[in-house]
């Protein structure tokens, strides 16, 4: 609190004489720390972009470990201006330099050498309760490759999202490092590297390592939920399907980034003036086969498939909606070696070679070329790949409204620039990115709307219909429903103006509806166990006006609370 302590506690507390005697308002220190801000912002404008950056992180950290209340009040009511700080873009440039920028710890970090001690290092933390952990191995950070244990600023900067847009206690978020060493030769001899300085456990020796992990923290805390994050692609699908069954657990550049894209192409949908339900016909180009776009494949096939039934027939019909391009180009039935969790995806060569001679490896230019594709979506990690070229054939695309997504994180790896793809394909496209960029100026008084297709939009609420309800497990079906519902949240004119993801100012009211979604699909689903004081047939029983309010008051805010009561 600091000066916003009233009179009778500082005397209480033994405080008079040790605070400026003026009792100030929470919102006096708002306004001084945006005065701070706004200076530091100022007078760094002219500077390099990552030093101005890195300053803004820096002083938003300090104010993070001075006053944890002021400081979300402070993230809540800026969302729109210090997401970008907290998370991406800037993150990433954060855990480039984490060793360099350290000063205290914040989270928990286990690393290969804890094995046989993890279930006792669990009860170091001193929160009796934990609602939500983010934790990550470090090995695929963003589109930045393997940082170590510098990738810790992503479960923090996730978390600080969880707490500004979901309301979870931040008395109740663990960050998490798993440490199981590191490939990145750079940080191998860097003497101010702070974790293991040995090479990436692998095999079973890794598995060990976080089956250990998840079994001690849901020993102690057994109702909390576990985000995955930012796992390299082979252990990604792999730690979900190991896990999902068993414990209340997703992998977000899995599932999250695959709900929020399947928003997006449920947008661009409705931009075209069509039903939702058309998306089964829509050509869809999707550009990387790594977590992410393999799991948009998943996810929109699925999708896809339940609006024509769910029969294998169904299933086969969605596939032939999509091309799957990777680093060696089209992926199709005759590629030797086929990535297992890509294969399903592959196209048939007979059906790609009646495509304009399409064949295995064709290049991302001649696939949009021959397919003229009714959406781009990028998930490369490749900036700059939507070339000129990629660009200019789209303007041939069979859709009144093509939509060009480059969504990879961070903006220098995004696949292209808003200006880019105005510019290169028209005026009349829907554009989304995964990192910030602004509305384009179209001349004569015309805006290209810059969507940000983050995940943010859905994690959060993610997490919390799960809590709040108890979910045994997260399911497909709850994903999927929080997808619709923020596919949905736009009203009408918003999109045929090419506005299809929210503001990021209306976080907190998105999340609230995202997670009543989630949070109706498992009660729809079966798989609730109740939460707190509330029974499962509590849950049933709830009018959806209940629902609602019971979802808005779940959500914690930041506010002084007395510590002296007369």
């Amino acid at each position: 609190m600091g000066t916003c302590f009233p009179a009778t506690e500082r005397d209480r507390l033994g405080m008079r004489g040790l605070l400026p005697p003026r009792v100030m308002t929470l919102q006096q220190q708002i306004d001084r720390f945006m005065d701070d801000f706004r200076s530091l912002e100022h007078n760094t404008k002219d500077g390099p972009s990552d030093t101005a950056a890195l300053a803004k992180w820096r002083i938003l950290n300090r104010l993070h470990d001075r006053n944890e209340t002021l400081y979300y009040k402070i993230l809540i009511d800026n969302i729109k201006d210090f997401a970008p700080i907290i998370y991406t873009p800037t993150v990433g440039l954060v855990c480039q330099n984490y060793s360099g920028l350290f000063r205290r710890p914040r989270g928990m970090y286990f690393c290969a050498s804890d094995r046989g001690e993890m279930i006792s290092m669990v009860y170091n933390w001193p929160a009796e309760r934990v609602d939500m952990i983010v934790v990550t191995d470090g090995s695929r950070i963003l589109g930045l490759g393997d940082l170590g244990v510098q990738g810790i600023g992503i479960p923090i900067g996730k978390l600080d999202l969880y707490v500004a847009a979901a309301g979870i206690n931040p008395q109740r978020v663990l960050p998490v490092m798993m440490d199981v060493g590191t490939n990145n030769q750079k940080l191998l001899e860097n003497p101010l590297y702070l974790g293991l300085q040995q090479n990436r456990l692998e095999g079973e020796e890794y598995l060990a390592v976080i089956d250990e992990f998840m079994e001690a923290v849901f020993l102690r805390w057994p109702d909390v939920i576990v985000q995955f994050e930012d796992f390299q692609t082979k252990w990604a699908f792999k730690l979900l399907q190991r896990y999902r069954n068993d414990y209340r657990m997703f992998n977000d550049d899995v599932q999250g980034t695959a709900g929020v894209a399947l928003a997006g192409l449920f947008g661009a949908v409705r931009a075209q003036g069509r039903p939702i339900s058309d998306i089964v016909t829509q050509k869809i180009v999707i550009v990387g086969a790594g977590s992410a776009g393999i799991g948009v494949l998943n996810m929109a096939q699925k999708a896809m498939s339940n609006m024509l039934g769910n029969t294998a027939a169904a299933t086969a019909q969605v596939g032939r909606q999509f091309w799957l391009v990777d680093k060696m180009g089209l992926v199709t039935k005759s590629r030797k070696n086929i990535d297992p969790d890509a294969s399903p995806f592959a196209r048939d060569i007979e059906e790609s070679s009646v495509e304009g001679g399409l064949q295995e490896g064709s290049s991302l230019l001649e696939v949009v070329k021959s397919v003229k594709p009714d959406i781009l979506l990028g998930l490369s990690g490749v900036g700059g790949i939507f070339s000129k070229e990629v660009l200019e054939a789209m303007q041939n695309s069979t859709c009144k409204r093509p939509a060009i997504f480059p969504m990879s994180n961070p903006t220098k790896n995004a696949e292209c620039t808003a200006e880019e793809a105005f510019k290169y394909v028209g005026d009349h496209i829907i554009f989304a990115s995964g990192s910030p960029f602004e509305d384009v100026d179209l001349g004569d008084g015309k805006v290209g709307h810059v969507n940000q297709g983050n995940n943010m939009y859905l994690f959060p609420g993610i997490g919390l219909g799960s809590l709040i309800c108890g979910a045994r497990v997260i399911t497909d079906g709850m994903i999927n429903a929080g997808a619709e519902r923020l596919a949905s949240y736009m009203n009408e004119e918003c999109v045929q103006q090419g506005i299809i993801y929210p503001p990021i100012s209306s976080i907190r009211d998105i999340t609230k509806e995202v997670a009543l979604a989630v949070m109706n699909a498992a009660i729809a689903e079966d798989v609730i166990q109740g939460f707190r004081d509330l029974t499962p047939r509590d849950l049933h029983q709830m009018s959806e006006d209940q629902k609602e309010t019971y979802v808005a008051q779940s959500m914690w805010s930041p506010n002084y609370c007395p510590l002296v009561y007369c």
